[in-house]
């Protein structure tokens, strides 16, 4: 699956600075939440892995690699961390559903154009007319 073809363009200007913001944002909440969640207390196995998503989810965003993907799946994850019973008496599903909000949000409008996506997966310029002179021995 390639990410072109999920996004027409990846805007630069101030709209690719937006986006920039918004993934550095939510990445080092994700990448904060998850390592103070794997310290704080040693859980089953399931609340280590769904720790591990946010986190490593948090370092994709950062990097803006696999933007759209790791974005959704980091959405489910902290819809899912909001919604089970672990959270439901302290009040603290209301980050983690903050969390799915402005990852769904960067899923949507995509990596930006400071991106690692947008340089692997971004439109190419192409100048024919030079490269065809280059290779004719008569020009």
């Amino acid at each position: 699956m390639r990410v072109q073809r999920l996004f027409s363009t990846f805007p630069d200007g101030w709209p690719g600075f937006g986006l920039l913001l918004l993934r550095l944002s939510v990445g080092v909440a994700l990448i904060s939440l998850g390592i103070s969640s794997l310290l704080a207390a040693l859980g089953g196995p399931i609340a280590v892995a769904r720790d591990l998503v946010g986190a490593a989810g948090g370092i994709l965003l950062l990097a803006g690699l696999w933007t759209p993907m790791a974005a959704a799946a980091i959405a489910i994850d902290a819809l899912w961390i909001a919604f089970s019973r672990h959270f439901s008496e302290q009040g603290d599903q209301w980050i983690y559903v903050l969390m799915a909000v402005l990852s769904a949000g960067v899923a949507m409008l995509g990596p930006g154009a400071w991106s690692i996506d947008a340089r692997l997966f971004g439109r190419k310029r192409f100048d024919i007319g030079a490269q065809a002179r280059s290779r004719n021995p008569f020009h």
